[in-house]
């Protein structure tokens, strides 16, 4: 064998031998698991303010069964030591105007370690004038924040729901679903931009209440309103956000 041809052959050996090595080693080598962080404990109580309309209220659905009793129970089950108490200022119907009202009436104290807000389906389903939200969400978010504290990282505003994917929506709505929806979007976009450019936490959940068609059991008896399997859902989103909140 010519001496060129025999080293051609130990270079090819040599790789061979090598990738083998490689491969054994990669196949041998443990995985380590994903790292789970353990909960943060928290304070004694955690006090919680739900301010809203009807989605916070939970119109036709029963007191434990709206998103705020839902999440509260959540916390509860993962942090078992801890007591949590909630308030809600909510009532359906409610635009921007009247939730600043109550607030300004119920004047609650400003100790809250955790603040939602959901408003404003009922300034575009009354026709309000899109300026009065731009002026009156700002104002709300304030508020919450004073109320969280003055840390407006306690605070988590929650998209507006799209109630045209209802059987109310297609029937008492006909033919203004697109509207309803535009309109909608209008005002989550408004929302979700403010927060951003202020440090508040948004969550969106529209998406889910837009599947009430394909998916009855979303919607309340009454037609209209999100269920308490919505509400679920909603919780499913906003609770690893309050941990975030609560444990920061």
């Amino acid at each position: 064998m010519k001496p060129h041809f025999k080293q051609i052959v130990i270079v090819i050996l040599s790789i061979f031998l090598l990738s083998c090595s490689s491969e054994e080693t990669t196949s041998e080598t443990p995985i380590p698991p994903a790292t789970q962080l353990p909960n943060t404990p928290l304070a004694g109580t955690i006090n919680y303010l739900a301010l809203g309309d009807s989605y916070t209220i939970g119109q036709s659905v029963c007191e434990t069964c709206r998103y705020p009793e839902q999440l509260k129970a959540s916390l509860k089950a993962i942090y078992a030591q801890t007591n949590f108490s909630l308030k809600v200022i909510a009532t359906t119907g409610w635009t921007t105007s009247n939730l600043i009202a109550a607030i300004n009436n119920q004047n609650p104290d400003p100790n809250y370690d955790l603040v939602t807000l959901l408003i404003g389906v009922n300034n575009q389903y009354q026709g309000k004038d899109f300026s009065v939200y731009e002026k009156e969400f700002p104002e709300l978010v304030k508020k919450a924040i004073t109320l969280a504290k003055g840390d407006r990282k306690n605070v988590l505003v929650i998209s507006i729901p799209d109630y045209a994917y209802t059987p109310f929506g297609t029937t008492q709505m006909q033919g203004q679903g697109t509207r309803i929806s535009t309109e909608i979007n209008r005002y989550n976009s408004f929302a979700e931009n403010y927060c951003t450019v202020n440090g508040v936490t948004f969550v969106s959940i529209t998406d889910i209440t837009q599947k009430g068609l394909e998916n009855p059991n979303l919607v309340a008896t009454d037609g209209l309103h999100p269920s308490a399997a919505a509400y679920a859902l909603f919780v499913d989103r906003i609770l690893p956000k309050v941990k975030v909140i609560l444990q920061d």
